[in-house]
């Protein structure tokens, strides 16, 4: 019986924290203002945790699998997107550019002295 006893209190502390930290955390909770979802986890034993997920946690956003799509798929990494790879093309060819520049400058001037 002890055993049941510290299983179901290690359940409910470890809904509290999880609910006070998902609470605390979100942009925006839903039914009541933050701080009555804070209250209401902090001073109502394993119903309030259980209210705030059911009643005040903010939907969760769509998942991957139905996510509504826009203007297409997008790449997954930077380097499989052209436009990205064209700034960093273009930025990396002006700074070789005015390196190049320099370089010469330089070597001018060493010529003439």
């Amino acid at each position: 019986m002890v055993r049941l006893f510290i299983l179901l209190a290690a359940a409910q502390l470890i809904l509290f924290v999880l609910a006070l930290i998902s609470c605390l955390s979100a942009d925006h909770v839903r039914n009541a203002p933050r701080l009555i979802w804070v209250l209401l986890i902090a001073l109502v034993p394993l119903a309030g945790p259980l209210a705030y997920f059911w009643w005040g946690r903010p939907p969760s956003p769509p998942s991957a699998g139905n996510a509504p799509q826009r203007g297409g798929p997008r790449p997954a990494s930077p380097d499989d997107d052209p436009d990205f790879l064209r700034s960093v093309d273009s930025e990396q060819s002006r700074r070789e550019r005015e390196l190049l520049a320099q370089w010469e400058r330089e070597l001018r001037k060493r010529d003439e002295d």
